[in-house]
């Protein structure tokens, strides 16, 4: 069913015999295929309060992710944490929406900056697996009292809860942005070379390294922007040619080749993402033989192409940090585990917690394995 309002998905839980698998635009199919009634709720949409001098945005989770941007756009202002789009990396079509980018978290270059889309969350209202509806800092249910409800639903890819409105904190856009490439350092170099960035007073607002070079950016008014460029521009000679990428269009294009991860775009092989020790990263690259590579977040982002339906996590071993399966085929996905598996106390915490939410097991049943 297709919902139109929060009252129809409190009422649809309520009188639900079987599970449901909820969606928004539909252009993140991460996880297991959940077995389930199809609920719909990209048709709960549209802005309900802008306050642009407090920097806070209330969005009802449906709204197209783009509609969002072109609101804060028209105030000079953004969403910090730079979401992704990744309906080239998946292979989906559909309108990113409000609340499937808080349901996965989707965080982009930036966050080694600005954080991630769970700090710039300030609110969430939802209908959890009763079919109650529960809003943070509103009516606080007994049996969740005690839990940062916001923290929970950010990236719990609604087996908590079916979103229905988030509040998000916003910043001003940018007057200027450069970025400093520089081509054919080896995974190890750029490591070294982004953290010498990143560890400088210059502000460093992305560091990535793959097949577009290795890319330090800054961002702030004009003449800041050009003094920290050319400083940085020095501190990174040791590592070569150093070339300042200052238009915006090739500064777009290259932040956007990194944050949707254009590279494995169209290319055939399975696609995994590590959150890991940056200084962990080009090690797990060379020991995982991957078909490409890009590192983000300084080197604590790894996205590596791989070989159709090969576990990864069995060839890498032990390693400090988890692996997310997110794209492979509906086989791979079933038989190797998409999301990272817990060990035995986070499992038994993460179990209590659907229990409470979602005591009847219907919201997204088995998607997170």
């Amino acid at each position: 069913m297709r919902a139109g309002s929060e009252e129809e998905v409190a009422e649809a839980i309520r009188v639900a015999r079987g599970p449901f698998r909820i969606m928004g635009g539909g252009t993140r199919p991460v996880g297991r295929t959940v077995t389930g009634d199809g609920l719909d709720v990209s048709g709960i949409a549209g802005i309900t309060l802008y306050e642009s001098g407090a920097l806070t945005v209330v969005a009802k989770t449906g709204t197209p992710l783009a509609d969002l941007e072109a609101a804060l756009a028209a105030e000079g202002q953004r969403l910090a944490f730079e979401p992704a789009d990744w309906r080239g990396l998946l292979g989906t079509e559909g309108e990113p929406t409000v609340g499937g980018m808080v349901a996965a978290n989707v965080s982009g270059p930036r966050r080694v900056q600005a954080g991630a889309c769970r700090d710039a969350l300030l609110g969430v209202r939802f209908v959890d697996g009763t079919g109650a509806v529960v809003k943070n800092g509103g009516r606080v249910m007994k049996n969740v009292t005690g839990y940062d409800l916001v923290k929970l639903m950010a990236g719990s890819w609604g087996t908590l809860g079916v979103l229905t409105e988030v509040s998000l904190k916003v910043l001003p856009a940018h007057e200027a942005t450069a970025v400093l490439v520089i081509d054919g350092l080896s995974g190890g170099e750029a490591l070294a070379a982004m953290t010498k960035a990143l560890r400088s007073p210059f502000d460093v607002t992305g560091a990535a390294h793959g097949p577009m070079g290795t890319l330090i950016r800054v961002e702030g008014f004009a003449g800041s922007v050009a003094y920290r460029a050319e400083r940085l521009r020095a501190l990174l000679a040791p590592f070569g040619a150093v070339r300042v990428e200052s238009a915006p269009e090739p500064c777009h294009s290259l932040w956007r080749a990194v944050r949707d991860v254009e590279p494995f775009h169209g290319t055939p092989g399975d696609v995994w993402r590590l959150s890991v020790k940056p200084s962990d990263g080009p090690e797990l690259v060379r020991r995982a033989k991957a078909r490409e590579a890009i590192l983000d977040w300084g080197g604590g982002l790894v996205w590596l192409l791989m070989p159709e339906g090969e576990d990864l996590r069995a060839r890498l071993g032990a390693f400090s940090g988890h692996a997310t399966l997110l794209r492979a085929s509906e086989e791979t996905r079933a038989r190797i585990a998409p999301f990272q598996p817990e060990p035995a106390p986070v499992t038994a915490i993460s179990a209590g917690l659907r229990a409470r939410f979602d005591p009847k097991g219907i919201l997204n049943p088995g998607l997170m394995g």
